[in-house]
């Protein structure tokens, strides 16, 4: 199973490509789709949707896992993200890719064992589980693989899950 895992943003897009295959984790890219500050918020937009697209026509992903945002202070923050996140959807759609939702604590449980683990330990425990040389960064890059490894420990279940439900 081929999975890009995304950390949602407008400034910065973390990715993480990864494979997941008879329980073991091959990384295939990581890196992040960065905006500049003080450019038109539309344009921004655009950036994201092109190299998204791009990414997506490279890889030929069978599923997009994507952080679901959740904001508590900076309304206006969220509702950029939002409208970042919505670009991300859209590409997948066009392209017939399912997506999936994690929160940050699904991710933690699943990278690390422990729901409220700090960043520290999922970067460390990404870095681990992925064989990599040295930790990603930013820290939105490696908190795009860490949701990419979170869907593909959870998207067994989820088969299993949709596969009991045709027969009820």
């Amino acid at each position: 199973m081929r999975i890009i895992g995304i950390d949602p943003g407008y400034a910065i897009v973390g990715v993480g490509v990864i494979e997941y295959k008879n329980s073991r984790f091959t990384t295939l890219d990581y890196g992040a789709i960065t905006t500049q500050a003080n450019t038109d918020f539309s344009y921004r937009l655009r950036v994201i949707y092109e190299d998204f697209t791009q990414i997506v026509n490279q890889y030929k992903p069978d599923a997009i896992a994507i952080e679901k945002l959740f904001f508590t202070t900076n309304q206006k923050t969220a509702i950029d993200v939002a409208q970042a996140r919505g670009i991300i959807l859209l590409v997948a759609s066009q392209n017939n890719i399912p997506c999936y939702e994690y929160t940050p604590l699904q991710v933690k449980q699943s990278v690390v064992g422990y729901g409220k683990a700090v960043k520290n330990q999922v970067i460390e425990m990404t870095t681990k589980l992925l064989n990599l040389s040295k930790r990603p960064k930013p820290d939105d890059v490696a908190d795009a693989l860490a949701i990419a490894i979170c869907h593909a420990h959870t998207a067994p279940s989820l088969m299993n899950y949709k596969n009991l439900n045709k027969y009820r």
